[in-house]
């Protein structure tokens, strides 16, 4: 169905085409009730026979417009049209670019800006999350990048009903599988962690310019998916930091408890991993919360015996080798034994405890009952709470070589976030102000605002106020312009005055109006405006109009009235004879010009011509003529055009 021109919910008003998934086709539209542009989500029809998928639709789509992030994109309305069959969505216009349109052109992203896109993406999660909403759908084809660099989730909320209705018919969902969660392949309940191992792939794509896996057909994607291990990013791209590297394995394990447990734990690393993305800081556990490790196979001993027999019949020379070394470290242990005990004994070693995460004094405590010593200094951490110690030296490792008795153990104790007064980010450039934010481990939050005065890419306020007191891990509201608002200009040429100004001004334009006085075009319309139809200007533009008004040119024409009709005969000449033995034959006239009387009470003769006089002016005028005769009165109406009569013309009224 051709729905360009179309007005849906009686408000929404489709303007062209955008985008086109296997799920919907997505419009930019006008909403003639708010005045701004949107965008316009229409679910195909293929979707539109299932009652179950459009019921979980609508529940699912009503819980994601209660989301509002920087990061996410905004749902409006959910709406259906009955006479078209039609279910939509209406969400934020964002002007960008897909994140796979990003990768495809670009290949490898550089990791700093992965990094930060895979930031805003988790930070849309978190908050997400928080509301009991898993998107199930995170893919590069989902995430919008604004022209400012800000990262928009789209289809929070819609992925769950659509999963549900085709997760057998991969050929429908080829443009997800590249990203499910071995739990999703399966067909099995997935919560936010499926969320956090898509970002995962995600990330993997825009580091290396690949998805981990690929196949001939989506069912042997899904498959690697449950069955096989990815390469390490770092083993595609040497570029790639090994703290960067590890986020990317961890969020992509198998097993959804040994990946991140929520989005927030993967923002903390990600953050980290800016700072310090050489470091050793990523925990990746295996199934039993232990350590990942590899270890070698174990032999039986008549399996190392026969291995051994052969070897030395094939190697005589080595059996001697041995044989001597065994002399040398005979010796060697009886001497250094016996230096040990002339110098005091042997040394007992004790294993170092793990004292992460405990208070000082709980520590000192510990590390008594082990027979060692506890040295500490405190820094500033908003990751570790106040009081807790964040690390130690020697550290603990499971297995680890133990250590003498008495040894110091260096531990750091955190004594809370580092705190200091806000500056101002008014002003600023946005990729400046993240900088400044990244640097005092705080988070920008950005909200876009159109602004009619302050360039695109420049904060324009900030909720919380220059000099107030935070702390590294708070989060700071700013407000970023996008410019002023803009609007399309209309044609307004051949429309009337009045037509015109108000076209202008439901288009947030204003109107300049100058006239001209051009005989030779139409009169009282709209002939030239200033700013071509179509182009897009700011709000409140002035936009001239040049509207054509033909003075018209006064005329004098003069009046005659031909042949002065008789009103009426006396009673007495009809009955008797006049005394002179003649009857009256004047009359009174009076002249009446558009209301207004020209000539009073003028004496005529019945019967001949009167000379009424002359009129100035332009265009019809009405004109009345009253006669009055031996008491009665008699009116001659008529309408005279002017502009019909050259100047001085003559005009003849008479009684037809």
């Amino acid at each position: 169905m051709n729905l360009i021109g179309k007005i849906i919910g009686n408000r929404y008003e489709i303007l062209e085409e955008v985008g086109n998934g296997g799920m919907a086709t997505v419009f930019k539209a006008k909403d003639h009730v708010l005045n701004r542009y949107v965008a316009v989500k229409v679910l195909k029809d293929e979707y539109t026979t299932d009652t179950d998928f459009i019921k979980r639709f609508n529940t699912e789509a009503q819980s994601a417009a209660g989301l509002s992030h920087a990061n996410i994109v905004s749902i409006y309305d959910v709406g259906y049209e009955e006479e078209k069959n039609l279910y939509y969505i209406v969400m934020e216009l964002v002007k960008g670019k897909t994140l796979k349109q990003i990768i495809k052109k670009d290949g490898v992203i550089s990791w700093k800006w992965a990094v930060n896109i895979a930031m805003q993406i988790a930070s849309a999660l978190e908050e997400a999350h928080k509301n009991g909403i898993v998107h199930r759908d995170i893919k590069p084809h989902n995430i919008i990048i604004t022209e400012d660099g800000i990262a928009k989730v789209t289809d929070f909320g819609i992925a769950k009903a659509v999963s549900n209705s085709t997760i057998t018919a991969f050929g429908t969902t080829i443009g997800s599988v590249h990203y499910f969660s071995p739990e999703q392949a399966k067909g099995g309940i997935t919560d936010a962690k499926s969320d956090l191992y898509s970002l995962g792939v995600v990330m993997f794509e825009m580091l290396t310019g690949k998805v981990p896996f690929d196949a001939d057909t989506p069912v042997s994607v899904a498959l690697k998916h449950m069955q096989e291990e990815p390469k390490e990013p770092i083993e595609i791209n040497k570029n790639i930091p090994i703290a960067i590297n590890q986020i990317v394995v961890k969020a992509m394990r198998k097993e959804p408890t040994e990946r991140y447990q929520s989005a927030t734990e993967m923002l903390k690393d990600l953050a980290k991993a800016l700072k310090d993305p050489d470091g050793d800081f990523v925990i990746i556990e295996n199934k039993d919360g232990e350590y990942t490790r590899v270890m070698k196979a174990v032999k039986t001993e008549k399996e190392d015996s026969k291995q051994k027999g052969k070897f030395f019949k094939k190697h005589p020379k080595v059996k001697i080798l041995i044989f001597i070394i065994a002399l040398i470290l005979i010796f060697l242990l009886v001497f250094f034994g016996t230096k040990l005990a002339l110098d005091g004994g042997i040394k007992v070693k004790v294993e170092v405890p793990n004292l992460v995460n405990m208070t000082l004094s709980e520590a000192e405590s510990k590390a008594q009952s082990f027979g060692l010593k506890i040295e500490s200094e405190e820094v500033a951490s908003s990751e570790v709470d106040a009081g807790k110690i964040i690390s130690q030296e020697p550290e603990f490792k499971e297995n680890a070589e133990k250590v003498e008795k008495d040894t110091t153990i260096k531990v750091i104790v955190s004594k809370g976030p580092e705190t200091f007064e806000l500056p101002s980010f008014i002003g600023k450039k946005v990729d400046e102000a993240r900088e400044m934010a990244t640097s005092m481990g705080i988070t920008l939050i950005e909200e876009i605002k159109t602004s009619p005065t302050v360039e695109q890419g420049y904060i324009i306020g900030q909720e919380t106020a220059e000099g107030t007191i935070v702390k590294s891990g708070d989060e700071v509201k700013v407000q970023v312009s996008s410019g002023a608002e803009k609007t399309k200009v209309p044609y307004v040429i051949g429309m009337d005055e009045g037509t015109a100004n108000a076209t202008l001004v439901n288009a947030n334009l204003k109107a300049n109006i100058t006239y001209i006085n051009d005989k030779e075009k139409e009169n009282g319309k709209v002939i030239s405006q200033s700013v071509e139809s179509g182009k897009e200007v700011e709000t409140g533009t002035t936009v001239d109009i040049t509207v054509n008004k033909i003075e018209k040119e006064e005329k004098t024409i003069k009046l005659i009235l031909e042949n002065v009709p008789e009103v009426a005969k006396s009673s007495e000449n009809e009955n008797s004879t006049n005394t002179t033995g003649k009857e009256s034959n004047t009359a009174i006239l009076t002249l009446i010009v558009n209301g207004n009387k020209k000539i009073s009470e003028k004496s005529v003769t019945v019967g001949k011509s009167a000379d009424l006089g002359t009129i100035t002016g332009s265009g019809k005028q009405k004109i009345e003529i009253r006669i009055t005769q031996n008491g009665q009165t008699k009116s001659i109406t008529d309408e005279i055009d002017i502009d019909e009569y050259d100047n001085n013309a003559t005009c003849y009224i008479s009684d037809r």
